[in-house]
């Protein structure tokens, strides 16, 4: 036999526990009943801990993924410019003012580019092989 009781939540959380029970097509009643046995149990501590460290590899991994990506950009930026500065001759001084408004044009034309890239979720990461840099821990896997 179960006692019934009446019990108050603010809306946000009542909201949470409609939608979890949604989710995981239980009851509401099922998900406060092992929300309070989870907080009355004594290992509580020990689930939450496990928790907690569950939580903690995950944003291990994404900040190991976003310092990888980041080093990855680094590395393209410096190859760039170090092509770029390579290749370019220096400019006659009658010659950069024109050469500085047909930067401004290409410019322009970059940041559409960019915009427009960005937008359709393209990444560099996606055109890289599999083989030349392997996604062992991608988001997907999180």
């Amino acid at each position: 036999m179960r006692t019934r009781l009446n019990v108050y939540f603010p809306p946000a959380l009542a909201k949470q526990i409609d939608e979890l029970a949604i989710r995981r097509r239980i009851s509401r009643s099922a998900i406060v009943e092992a929300a309070v046995a989870s907080y009355l149990s004594p290992d509580g501590a020990d689930r939450m801990e496990a928790a907690f460290a569950r939580r903690l590899d995950r944003l291990t991994r994404q900040v190991l993924r976003l310092e990888r990506n980041t080093g990855l950009t680094t590395e393209a930026l410096s190859l760039f410019v170090r092509f770029w500065l390579s290749v370019t001759p220096p400019l006659p001084d009658e010659d950069q003012a024109a050469a500085q408004v047909k930067g401004r044009k290409r410019y322009e034309g970059f940041i559409e580019t960019l915009g427009r890239r960005f937008a359709s979720g393209k990444t560099l990461m996606d055109e890289i092989p599999e083989d030349v840099w392997p996604r062992s821990t991608s988001p997907e896997s999180d």
